[in-house]
């Protein structure tokens, strides 16, 4: 294909525009809608995927009008779009807008939002935008308000990551949540989700006979995944100490991924059915004890380094960050799925910050052909068969194999073919969240995270917090920023005669 295109696609095909709701965020004056969530529904006005009547209500402590909050929307719109901003877009998602001040444990502020939704027959989106730590309280809210009740139209609630701290957070929240909606009300949301890569996983395996007669443990070696950033705390000094790089990336982004890699085909492409592959992938991993913590699980901390050609000051000189910190902001970990499809394949995972590259992949490594052919030929190697998967920032994907060097001699090198989204689909640019949100508002949960993966995630995650709480405090290897990451990590694979691909 030359260039970029947009399929033909006839009227079955096209995704219809969303049900007529009421988008109510809770945390409406914060950063999350003004960056990320207004300029998404707006790039969904654009693509005619939202309702006429599609109106917008603002919650949140901060005292503010409706033309206030109107207009740090608007600022936020024209500050963060991805496309450029059309007016009779933005007044289509803006004007019809309101604002409810209060606190979110007071049940005024409840009462007050009731009013504003009136009595009319609607649907009701509520995108919980707002610390963890009141999104229970938030939910007894709306139920004790009666706004959960589905006799006037349909109510769902959006509920951002982290879901919970360890295991028994996340157990007490699902049962908090369960205890008030029904699990087709609850969206739990990873960003992730709504990478066009991460979608099309599911897509390359099943719907392509090329690749799942070879997903599987007779032909693949290993498995990479990938989520490096080249961005230190900054000034989440306070919320990163407390949180760290395993909970605050593997339970959710990594093992989405992970998940999506490893699940067994589902009987049908419905969210129930891929829910149930999801989890059982997580289940199928083996337990880690004490003896495969210490070998398995690395975790280093950022120092000192240069970034992209930029300085970049050690993670315990970050401000909010406590000059004796043992908080980890890279991990790396050697997996085992313990079933018949992956059986003795490794699954490695890293994440972390302040990384030479941003990068985020999932890399099947296939097992090495063997050499007997060429013996008696000039041909001592041959390059490593990789299918990468590249979800950030430059999407698609690629297949690197051996061909004949060109010339009288039998000489063989490495190749690519090499699929990126933005050379063959004419796709606008997005935030990440549109077909999240768009989803929600249809009642498709095939990208979000059902309770019961949320869990099996923290069950795989809880053995190692408890191994890191009984030595609190650990020397923590160093890496530098603007590195691959901490010598610990390499010594990792090359335990096994492996190596990380390289960052850049």
């Amino acid at each position: 294909m030359s260039g970029p295109h947009a399929p033909t696609l006839d009227a079955a095909e096209r995704a219809r525009p969303a049900d007529p709701c009421t988008f109510v965020i809770f945390g409406g004056a914060g950063d999350l809608a003004k960056r990320l969530l207004v300029p998404a529904l707006y790039n969904l006005a654009k693509q005619g995927l939202l309702a006429e009547d599609f109106q917008i209500i603002g919650v949140a402590r901060t005292e503010l009008s409706d033309a206030e909050f109107r207009h740090l929307l608007e600022d936020g719109l024209h500050q963060f779009a991805t496309q450029k901003v059309e007016p009779a877009t933005a007044k289509q998602v803006l004007g019809r807008l309101a604002y409810v001040q209060g606190d979110f444990d007071d049940p005024a502020t409840f009462q007050r939002l009731k009013q504003r939704l009136g009595d009319q027959a609607q649907n009701c989106l509520f995108y919980l935008a707002i610390p963890p730590a009141v999104f229970g309280e938030v939910v007894r809210q709306l139920g004790a308000a009666g706004l959960i009740q589905e006799d006037k139209g349909w109510r769902r609630v959006v509920v951002e990551k982290p879901f919970g701290t360890d295991l028994a957070s996340a157990r007490a929240l699902n049962k908090e949540l369960l205890g008030i909606l029904r699990e087709e009300q609850i969206y739990r949301i990873d960003h992730y989700l709504g990478k066009e890569t991460v979608q099309n996983i599911m897509v390359l395996r099943f719907a392509n006979g090329l690749f799942e007669p070879l997903w599987n443990r007779d032909h693949i070696d290993h498995v990479q995944i990938t989520v490096a950033e080249t961005v230190g705390v900054e000034r989440r000094g306070q919320f990163y100490d407390a949180t760290g790089a395993l909970r605050d990336m593997v339970p959710n982004h990594l093992f989405q991924l992970l998940a999506l890699t490893a699940m067994e085909p589902p009987a049908r492409f419905t969210a129930d059915a891929v829910g149930a592959e999801k989890a059982k992938a997580l289940h199928s991993i083996k337990p880690l004890d004490a003896e495969s913590i210490a070998e398995d699980v690395v975790r280093a901390q950022y120092g000192s380094g240069r970034v992209a050609g930029k300085p970049v000051e050690a993670y315990r000189e970050a401000p909010n960050v406590p000059a004796d910190s043992a908080t980890e902001t890279y991990i790396a970990a050697r997996l085992q799925i313990d079933n018949w499809r992956w059986a003795d394949v490794p699954f490695y995972l890293r994440t972390g910050k302040a990384l030479a590259m941003r990068k985020s992949e999932i890399a099947i490594k296939f097992k090495q052909a063997p050499y007997t052919l060429f013996r008696e030929t000039t041909v001592d190697h041959v390059a490593q068969n990789f299918f990468v998967l590249r979800i950030q920032p430059d999407e698609g994907a690629a297949l690197q194999f051996n061909a004949k060097v060109p010339g009288p001699k039998l000489i063989a090198d490495g190749v690519r073919m090499d699929f990126k989204y933005k050379d063959y689909f004419d796709a606008a640019p997005s935030t990440g969240y549109e077909t999240l949100i768009y989803d929600c508002m249809v009642g498709d949960q095939t990208q979000f995270q059902r309770a019961d993966f949320v869990e099996a995630g923290w069950q795989v995650v809880q053995p190692i917090l408890d191994a890191w709480q009984r030595r609190p405090r650990p020397q923590l290897p160093q890496y530098a920023a603007g590195s691959d990451g901490p010598q610990a990590a390499t010594d990792l694979l090359a335990r096994d005669g492996r190596r990380w691909r390289g960052l850049c």
